[in-house]
């Protein structure tokens, strides 16, 4: 097929909008893991953090697609344990959702406890490094998700890997504004972290082979999403309130001092 013939035909063309709009949804767990990362370090480093984790899971997409005729065999079975076989994806997928759940749960105990713990130390400030080897760590697992799907919809290399760098890209724009908006709202971060147990146990779940419709989490993501969103606006609504109820009320009058 010519490259003219290429760029107009259809049918690339519908599995390109369809695999980059499937790509930018599983794309949503990467976006909060980052968020929640890097609302722990310092202003200055948070953007190069984030630049530096969506452009590790460009590579890491890149890279297996690259290798994707070794990668398709990634799901036989190398070993088995009762009647479930493991294969690479499945122990990718295991340490991976374990990673999520107690990296969720250290951060939950550490936001509830942190500051009020029985050291009385303030909260940990979370270093450049620790969190790019986090975020390497996680791109990886959910690296591997993405390629599957784009193995499954798309026929042409070119076009996975067309589809995976507009997702990166719209995540890349994504990012900086979840990440203020949970900086700015603490209770998001709790929410943004009960999300990362849920994919943790959907990952574990899937590397059992029993899986959980992606629909489901993300529908209670949305769900859950949308309440704290007007949780926050209902807040931010009462303390207007409050604060033109002080600039109305009047101020008192002080009484004379008596004459003596």
């Amino acid at each position: 097929m010519s490259l003219a013939d290429f760029l107009t035909d259809p049918h690339v063309w519908a599995s390109f909008l369809a695999l980059s709009a499937m790509e930018i949804v599983l794309g949503i767990d990467n976006v909060v893991f980052i968020s929640v990362m890097v609302s722990r370090m310092p202003a200055g480093q948070r953007l190069m953090a984030r630049r530096i984790g969506l452009s590790l899971a460009l590579i890491f997409r890149v890279i297996m697609l690259a290798f994707i005729a070794w990668f398709v065999h990634m799901t036989t079975p190398i070993f088995t344990i009762g009647e479930f076989g493991f294969s690479w994806r499945d122990l990718i997928l295991l340490a991976g959702g374990l990673f999520l759940l107690v990296k969720g749960t250290r951060e939950i105990h550490e936001g509830i406890e942190g500051e009020n713990g029985e050291n009385g130390g303030n909260v940990v400030v979370q270093s450049l490094g620790a969190a790019i080897v986090q975020i390497a760590i996680i791109d990886l697992v959910f690296s591997v998700d993405s390629i599957i799907t784009a193995v499954g919809m798309a026929d042409h290399i070119e076009v996975m890997i067309a589809a995976v760098a507009v997702a990166i890209l719209v995540m890349y724009l994504a990012s900086e504004p979840v990440a203020a908006f949970i900086e700015r709202h603490p209770t998001t971060k709790m929410l943004a972290l009960s999300f990362l147990l849920l994919i943790g146990a959907a990952l574990v779940a899937d590397a059992f082979h029993f899986h959980i419709p992606r629909g489901y989490i993300y529908f209670a993501m949305a769900f859950s999403a949308a309440v704290e969103i007007v949780n926050v606006l209902a807040l931010r609504r009462r303390r207007r309130a409050r604060e033109k109820a002080k600039k109305a009320k009047p101020a008192k009058k002080t009484k004379p001092a008596a004459k003596g």
